[in-house]
């Protein structure tokens, strides 16, 4: 079972890294990878099992967050019509967008980062996504509100980029410390 203390932090190359396409069909390795990331998400989002095991909560979890630099996520979650998503992806890509622009109002957090960090992360309202799932299957689906956000958060995090990065005028004093 992973725990918080398996999530890479940032700082961690790992992070910034353009991850690889994950070949298919499914290696066991990369199944129970993708099963232990998506079982993480779940555990987490229960009060009792994430206090017992010190779980911070968390909605998405992308491969290159655990030291795996590979292009594959998970994401547990219901959206705001409650419709849960609760979805191992792999080789992930956005197919076409909305050009309207949403944001999550208090910003957004990521189980990377240990500070809290302010800002409007600009994401589009409305997604159409590729991707195979666990099983193999190929699908294709339209997200908006949090589902969207949450999706383009993650596939942020195969492309090396930290959600920080969009928020207009944000310097990473990080950025400074590794130069």
């Amino acid at each position: 079972m992973l725990t918080a203390n398996d999530i890479i932090r940032e700082g961690d190359p790992v992070l910034r890294q353009v991850a690889e396409p994950v070949a298919l069909p499914l290696s066991d390795e990369d199944r129970a990878t993708l099963e232990d990331m998506l079982e993480y998400l779940i555990n987490s989002q229960d009060p009792d099992l994430a206090e017992q095991y010190d779980l911070r909560p968390g909605i998405g979890l992308a491969a290159p967050q655990i030291g795996v630099s590979k292009r594959m996520f998970a994401l547990h979650l219901i959206d705001e019509k409650d419709q849960e998503y609760s979805l191992g992806l792999i080789n992930p890509k956005i197919v076409s967008h909305s050009v309207e622009e949403t944001h999550l109002e208090h910003g957004e957090g990521c189980l990377s980062v240990d500070r809290s960090i302010e800002g409007a992360v600009p994401r589009y309202s409305r997604i159409t996504i590729k991707a195979t799932t666990l099983d193999g299957e190929n699908i294709r689906l339209r997200l908006r509100g949090i589902a969207a956000i949450a999706f383009q958060h993650e596939l942020d995090h195969l492309n090396g980029i930290m959600f920080y990065d969009r928020i207009e005028g944000f310097e990473d004093p990080l950025k400074k410390d590794l130069s």
